[in-house]
C-alpha cells in the first residue's frame, strides 16, 4: 500500500516479519482539494466557532462553565477508551475516599488538560509539552507501567483482545520510523504556513493518531491536542471546544474515516467529517452556555428574597454548587469556611427553593444534587 498519505513498511524477516504503516510528512502532496462542499462546511465551522468565542468573552461566570466542561470532556474522552464511569461518579463529594480505577482515569485527564493549558504560557506547543501532558495523564493509573511521558521504543498495534502484530487492525510506524514521524509532526504543527487552522487541526489529529507515539493514552492526548492547537492558533481564546462527544457519538465513522486516509490517501473525506464535528460541537457548547446562564439567572432570582443577614453566605453556597453540583454538608462547610449547622441551614433554604435536591445518603453524610445543572451537563455522557 502506497499513496499520498503513506506506505506500508516490512519489518524483520522470515517468521518474525510484520508490516507497519509509515505516514508521509504533512502537508499532503498534492495539497488538499477545497471543493465547494468543503468550503461551505469550513465557513459554517468558523461562523459557529466565532459565535462561541464571542459568547465566552461575555459570560461573567465563564470560569465555572469551563471547569465543568473540562470535567465532561475528561469523562467522555475516557469513555471512548472504555472507561466505565458516569458524571455522578466524577463529581461525587466522597471521591477521595471512594476513588476507583475508572474515576482515577477521568480525574487525571482533568489534571492533564489544566496542566497543558497552563504550561502553554511558558512553552510552545511542542513534543516536550505533549510528553509532559502524557505523564500527568498516566500518573498512578492503568497504563502507568507503559513509560508515561516518554515516546515508545517498542512496536505497538491496535486490535481486539488477543490480536497480534500479524492480524492487528492497524500497526503504527516502527519505533525508528516513529521518531522521524513525530519530529516531522512537531515541525508541521509550528510551521508558519497559510493553512486554515481548522483544516490543520484535522490533519494534526489524524497524524498524531496514525503515529501513535505512546504505548497507551494516545487517543486522549490526540483529542486534547485539538483544543490546545486551536488555543495556540488564537482560534479560540479559552478551552471551550472539545470534540470527544461528537467523536463518541460517531465512533465507528471516526475510526473508518481515519482508516480511509491510510488506505486511499483521501484526506478530504476525513477533513469534512472533522469540520462537521467542529461546527456541531461549537453550536452545542453555545447552547450549553446559554442554558447554564439562563439557569443561573432563574435561580439567582429565586434567592432575591433571602434575608440580608444570610444573603452573602447563601450566594457563596450558590456559587459553590455551580462548581460542585453534587455536595455534602461537611466538605461544603469546610470549603466555604462556615459552621456545619449554618451550612445545613443554607442547604435547606436551597432545597426549599427547589434548587438543590437530596439525592442520597453516604454513611452519615447526606448528599445533595443541583439536578437542573447536572441535566444540562449529562447530554451525550
Amino acid at each position: 500500500m502506497n499513496n499520498r498519505a503513506g506506505k506500508t513498511v516490512q519489518n524483520l524477516t522470515g517468521e518474525m516479519a510484520y508490516f507497519s504503516y509509515y505516514p508521509y510528512s504533512l502537508p499532503p502532496d498534492p495539497n488538499i482539494d477545497f471543493d465547494i462542499d468543503m468550503q461551505q462546511i469550513l465557513i459554517d465551522a468558523h461562523k459557529k466557532l466565532a459565535l462561541l468565542n464571542g459568547l465566552s468573552d461575555r459570560i461573567p461566570n465563564m470560569d465555572l462553565f469551563i471547569s465543568m466542561y473540562v470535567r465532561k470532556e475528561a469523562l467522555v474522552s475516557s469513555q471512548i477508551e472504555g472507561t466505565q464511569c458516569t458524571l455522578e461518579d466524577v463529581l461525587n463529594p466522597e471521591i477521595d475516599e471512594n476513588i476507583n480505577a475508572d474515576v482515577s482515569d477521568v480525574v487525571n485527564y482533568v489534571r492533564a488538560i489544566n496542566y497543558a493549558i497552563k504550561r502553554m504560557e511558558e512553552l510552545p506547543l511542542c513534543n516536550r509539552l505533549i510528553r509532559e501532558t502524557h505523564a500527568v495523564l498516566m500518573n498512578s493509573v492503568r497504563g502507568c507501567d507503559k513509560t508515561p511521558g516518554e515516546f515508545r521504543v517498542s512496536q505497538n498495534w491496535i486490535g481486539g483482545v488477543g490480536s497480534t502484530l500479524k492480524n492487528a487492525r492497524y500497526v503504527p510506524p516502527n519505533p525508528q520510523d516513529m521518531k522521524d514521524c513525530i519530529s516531522d509532526f512537531e515541525r508541521f504543527m509550528n510551521d508558519d504556513d497559510n493553512m486554515d487552522p481548522l483544516v490543520k487541526a484535522a490533519l494534526l489529529h489524524y497524524q498524531f493518531e496514525t503515529i501513535h507515539p505512546f504505548l497507551d493514552g494516545n487517543g486522549r492526548v490526540g483529542r486534547l491536542l485539538i483544543t490546545l492547537y486551536l488555543i495556540n492558533a488564537n482560534v479560540i481564546s479559552s478551552p471551550v471546544l472539545y470534540l470527544s462527544c461528537y467523536l463518541k457519538m460517531n465512533r465507528i465513522e471516526y475510526y473508518d474515516r481515519m482508516s480511509e486516509v491510510r488506505k486511499s490517501g483521501n484526506y478530504e473525506q476525513w477533513i469534512k467529517f472533522f469540520l462537521h464535528g467542529i461546527a456541531e460541537t461549537a453550536e452545542d457548547a453555545t447552547e450549553t452556555i446559554d442554558r447554564l446562564n439562563a439557569l443561573h439567572q432563574k435561580n439567582a432570582e429565586k434567592l432575591a428574597d433571602v434575608p440580608t443577614r444570610s444573603r452573602k453566605n447563601i450566594m457563596n453556597l450558590f456559587g459553590y454548587i455551580e462548581r460542585n453540583p453534587i455536595i455534602e454538608t461537611v466538605k461544603t462547610a469546610a470549603a466555604l469556611g462556615l459552621s456545619r449547622n449554618g451550612t445545613a441551614n443554607y442547604i435547606d433554604i436551597l432545597c426549599n427553593k427547589d434548587i438543590l435536591k437530596l439525592s442520597s445518603k453516604s454513611g452519615k453524610a447526606f448528599v445533595f444534587s443541583y439536578e437542573e445543572y447536572l441535566n444540562i451537563l449529562r447530554k451525550d455522557t
